[in-house]
């Protein structure tokens, strides 16, 4: 992570709980908030205060006139195409939530913009900024695990599961035509293919729909979706994921299969790694003193003060300021290239569901 004189003008586009997260990453970081942009003008001070920006503005036009460097696009998900489209034609770097954009073909355009604009453009799969998620990527490319034979684990939670749980997500207009894969199943496929340097190649996907109607609407976005995939090197896997799975939080799992060792990681749980070898198994703990140099570079506090979610957030919001103020691009950085590769992996599921599970080949 770079650390420059000059701070980083920054705007804000959404001011709920993802435009607070994004907040506090760009004030860590040592930007300036210079402005923020609600749901509409009346929300414009409400997304500031949220947001920790200096002051509201009532259009985003308004914002991208303002002397900003970059802008946090936090706003549900149809709109991610016109804002981010916007902020690349202003000439602006951009910090896009995912899913990138709802459909594999927009997402697509994105990333040509951003090449076009010449701009940094990252997607924030923040996961990847766990350092002992660094340090299982490490010790996979170094060949501690000898020859993956299998990969497998989940993403739960269950924050819809009650009949009457509602949120803008769930509506297909607003969120896209997929849910709980693409706005978690997305992290987990991402940390997968990032650790192990490898690409999901064919899905044979399910989704099923447990709350078809919540306040008298109608629900077509999946509550749930499960997925079997082979990779490009042949590796064999299956992943669940719900946001219906009562008592599951924010639970990430993943768990790699090795024919040496063995390694699985739990967001919950993200200061351990376990490593399972056949004569005996450890369980390695965030040490500073321990961690491979990739793992250390992302460490931020010592052994036993544990280190989570905001700091992971707060990590990449510094690698992507790094990118834009001094032309680096630290490694793992997740740019707009990642959010176009997850998009079509959701293309996929969604295409494989729709055929009763038919083997489906990801088209990137």
């Amino acid at each position: 992570m770079s650390t420059t004189a000059r701070k980083l003008r920054v705007g804000i586009v959404g001011g709920g709980f993802m435009g607070r997260v994004h907040g506090r990453s760009a004030l860590v970081a040592g930007a300036q908030i210079v402005g923020a942009v609600g749901s509409s003008p009346e929300r414009a001070e409400a997304a500031a205060e949220a947001s920790g920006a200096e002051r509201g503005f009532a259009t985003l036009d308004e914002l991208l006139a303002a002397d900003i460097d970059l802008v946090h696009v936090c706003t549900p998900n149809n709109t991610h195409l016109p804002v981010t489209l916007q902020a690349l034609e202003a000439g602006k770097h951009v910090i896009c939530e995912k899913p990138l954009a709802t459909s594999a073909k927009d997402a697509t355009g994105l990333l040509a913009a951003a090449l076009e604009a010449g701009r940094v453009a990252t997607v924030p799969f923040v996961y990847r900024y766990h350092p002992m998620v660094r340090e299982l990527r490490t010790r996979i490319a170094e060949g501690e695990a000898g020859q993956i034979t299998s990969l497998h684990g989940s993403y739960l939670q269950d924050w819809l599961a009650g009949e009457n749980d509602q949120n803008w997500r769930v509506d297909d207009a607003a969120g896209g035509p997929s849910r709980a894969f693409a706005d978690i199943g997305s992290h987990w496929c991402d940390l997968t293919e990032f650790v192990t340097g490898d690409r999901i190649a064919d899905v044979s996907a399910q989704t099923r729909t447990i709350r078809p109607n919540r306040g008298g609407a109608e629900v077509r976005t999946e509550d749930l979706a499960t997925a079997q995939f082979r990779t490009a090197a042949g590796v064999v896997g299956t992943v669940v994921v719900s946001q219906v799975a009562a008592g599951r939080k924010n639970r990430l799992y993943l768990e790699v299969s090795g024919t040496e060792s063995s390694f699985g990681f739990d967001q919950e749980d993200p200061d351990r790694l376990w490593v399972g070898r056949r004569a005996a198994s450890q369980l390695l703990t965030r040490d500073p003193d321990t961690l491979s140099p990739p793992a250390a570079r992302i460490n931020r506090l010592p052994a036993g003060h544990a280190q989570g979610y905001q700091d992971a957030f707060d990590s990449f919001v510094a690698d992507t300021y790094a990118a834009a103020l001094d032309g680096d691009h630290p490694d793992g950085l997740p740019d707009f290239a990642a959010g176009a590769r997850s998009a079509h992996l959701v293309d996929a599921v969604l295409r494989s569901a729709a055929a009763d599970g038919a083997w489906t080949t990801v088209e990137n």
